[in-house]
């Protein structure tokens, strides 16, 4: 099962990620994961996006590039994997092809969790968070049971910066610049599915489930 998970902030990606690797028995891979792992390993990869990354610079697309490939090449990718935040750009999705090519892997499927933008204000506006755990609720739909106060360790539960109205409508736009690009081009290829990201966790997992099963057969017992 080989697959890209697109989807704006708040469209519920982290926990449909968990959810599918969990089923289908393999790594959820994120381009901050690999480039923390570099770094804190000090590989040559690692060493030089550090470098970047200590510049206050973007890592650029050939260091991302070698790290995902570095990553494709361990064990656990043999039966597959799950791209969660890559690739961002086209030319990022044409750098995955050639090693997934090289690899004689291709892609089954990206999944798209598709929500309209006043739902996605509405659940990142009604997040909190612990300010001491950092367990995040969401104050309609997962409330702590006494407001304010988290229920794991009774820490106070605050706001974050970007979890405002005007800083979310930002990043949206943001999102948006980035991915209409990368969407229309797996559309085009024939390899997006649109997966409806409202109504219960459970429900979201389901059609996701049923489409993944269509392209990539049922997960493994």
């Amino acid at each position: 099962m080989r697959t890209i998970l697109l989807g704006p902030p708040g469209a519920g990606k982290g926990t449909q990620a968990a959810r599918i690797v969990e089923a289908y028995h393999v790594p959820h891979i994120s381009t901050g994961d690999i480039l923390r792992a570099n770094v804190a390993a000090g590989t040559p990869l690692g060493a030089e996006a550090k470098r970047f990354m200590d510049a206050g610079d973007l890592v650029p697309d050939d260091v991302i590039i070698g790290m995902v490939g570095d990553r494709l090449a361990e064990p656990d990718a043999a039966a597959g994997f799950l791209f969660d935040g890559f690739p961002r750009t086209v030319p990022q999705a044409e750098a995955l092809d050639g090693l997934l090519s090289e690899r004689g892997a291709p892609l089954d499927v990206v999944l798209e969790l598709v929500v309209d933008q006043d739902e996605v204000i509405r659940r990142l506006t009604g997040r909190k968070t612990c300010s001491a755990c950092g367990r995040i609720y969401q104050v309609e739909s997962d409330p702590p049971e006494t407001e304010g106060v988290c229920d794991a360790c009774g820490g106070e539960l605050e706001q974050r910066a970007d979890d405002t109205e005007d800083v979310v409508r930002n990043r949206l736009e943001v999102y948006r610049d980035q991915t209409e690009p990368l969407v229309a081009f797996y559309d085009a290829r024939g390899e997006l599915r649109r997966i409806e990201a409202v109504g219960t966790m459970d429900a979201v997992t389901a059609r996701a489930m049923e489409t993944l099963e269509q392209v990539a057969g049922p997960p493994t017992s």
